[in-house]
């Protein structure tokens, strides 16, 4: 059993994490954006940006193992600065509170983004793709990356590079959970982007058992690719909906739901992974899209 230190605890992936970690044993503790997080497990409310606060729970937790998912993950959002912000100095702020609240834990997991590849012409991206970031949210992530080489001597980081992924719960700012909405509401109309862009989805629950073998394994100084290695274009999942639902409702392209630097395709090669951490669970997207379907919220 170890204690481990998530930040963003309340988010998405953080209570998917947490979960897990706590099905297998671990202490879970970590920091979160507000006291209204309802949670089960022994939560701090503190912001990235405050150094300081950061430093004095880390000295009070003294945690074995930290996983950092704390970030702004939406890549349209709208305060350009507050990604930066976030992202990249949120970041450096909890590598230095490491540092200076004296924790030595076994394991730092960073969680970055594939988007860091950018539009590469590789059919099936590796971990020796050079990173090509195109949006802010992408330079954000792989700001943070070069950003913890600072700490490389000193802590013990390794580097998620999770594809895209969705689950029950996720905000259907995102495009699998608002297609969901649309399908569980019976919507007529769905107003959607670019059709023909191909994302590697995976289960959030995969994820979280990836991070978790992650931290209980000695991987510092390296990075991983999280993935499934499958493409699904959002024609697939309108397809794969329609075959659940019986629905089939009209489908208009909005031009502002189009990224002016969209990647078109980003299919990633989980082999590294694997080596490391053995088989990564996968679950077939329809069956994710039919667990959101059936847990959507009223």
């Amino acid at each position: 059993m170890a204690k481990v230190f998530v930040t963003g605890l309340d988010g998405f992936t953080g209570r998917y994490l947490a979960e897990e970690l706590t099905r297998f044993g671990h202490d879970v503790c970590g920091v979160v954006r507000s006291k209204k997080a309802d949670i089960p497990w022994r939560a701090h409310v503190c912001d990235l940006l405050d150094r300081e606060g950061l430093t004095h729970t880390l000295s009070a937790e003294k945690p074995d193992a930290v996983v950092h998912l704390a970030a702004i993950a939406f890549v349209q959002h709208g305060d350009v600065g507050g990604i930066y912000q976030t992202n990249v100095v949120g970041t450096r702020n909890v590598l230095d509170a490491l540092e200076r609240a004296g924790c030595r834990p076994r394991s730092i997991l960073l969680a970055s983004s594939a988007n860091v590849y950018g539009n590469s012409e590789r059919e099936i991206i590796d971990e020796s793709v050079p990173p090509a970031p195109v949006n802010d949210y992408a330079i954000s992530k792989y700001a943070m990356e070069l950003v913890a080489r600072m700490w490389a001597g000193k802590l013990p980081i390794v580097v998620a590079r999770p594809f895209n992924y969705t689950g029950a719960g996720q905000d259907d700012r995102f495009v699998l959970p608002k297609i969901v909405r649309h399908f569980r509401d019976k919507t007529p109309r769905i107003e959607l982007g670019n059709l023909h862009v191909v994302r590697d989805f995976s289960d959030v629950r995969s994820v979280a058992s990836a991070y978790r073998r992650l931290i209980e394994g000695d991987f510092a100084g390296r990075t991983f690719n999280v993935c499934s290695g499958t493409g699904h274009s959002l024609h697939d999942v309108l397809s794969i909906m329609q075959e659940l639902t019986g629905q089939a409702p009209e489908i208009c392209i909005n031009p502002q739901f189009v990224r002016e630097n969209e990647v078109f395709k980003l299919i990633g090669n989980c082999a590294q992974l694997e080596q490391a951490i053995g088989s990564v669970q996968s679950i077939p997207l329809k069956a994710t899209l039919a667990w959101m379907l059936e847990n959507s919220p009223e």
